[in-house]
């Protein structure tokens, strides 16, 4: 995928994500209801403009296209996490301040997570007040 998308791509994504089932021009332009009209024109280049960018696949369905996103909304923003991370001069202090920051249910699917995943869990935060213990608010 190339490129962070503008709003009206982003509405579109969502629509798309929302849906259970691949969705056509019409059925997008449908989602968006009479408080935000748009030209069927304006949501096809939307859509090819996604496609384009490797954001949707589109399968042939008859005369029109049916578009359907390449990964769920979950596994786009782990990638744009891991992008960050991957741009940083230091991901162990991004990770440790993230960790950090995170709130005692995040810091509970972070340990359930890296277990089972067979990495070593983050211990219980046991002082808030000291940056040292991992998963500590700091």
């Amino acid at each position: 995928m190339r490129g962070r998308l503008g709003e009206l791509e982003a509405a579109v994504m969502d629509v798309l994500w929302r849906s259970a089932d691949p969705c056509r021009v019409r059925d997008v332009r449908a989602e968006f209801g009479p408080g935000r009209p748009l030209a069927y024109t304006t949501v096809m280049t939307v859509l090819d403009n996604l496609h384009r960018k490797g954001w949707v696949r589109r399968e042939l369905d008859g005369r029109a296209y049916r578009y359907r996103p390449v990964a769920s909304r979950e596994e786009i923003t782990a990638r744009a996490l891991r992008d960050l991370l991957d741009s940083s001069e230091d991901a162990e202090a991004v990770l440790l301040h993230f960790v950090r920051s995170a709130s005692e249910r995040e810091s509970e699917l972070l340990r359930d997570a890296l277990a089972a995943a067979g990495a070593d869990p983050l211990p219980p935060a046991d002082d808030d007040d000291d940056p040292t213990v991992r998963g500590g608010r700091g």
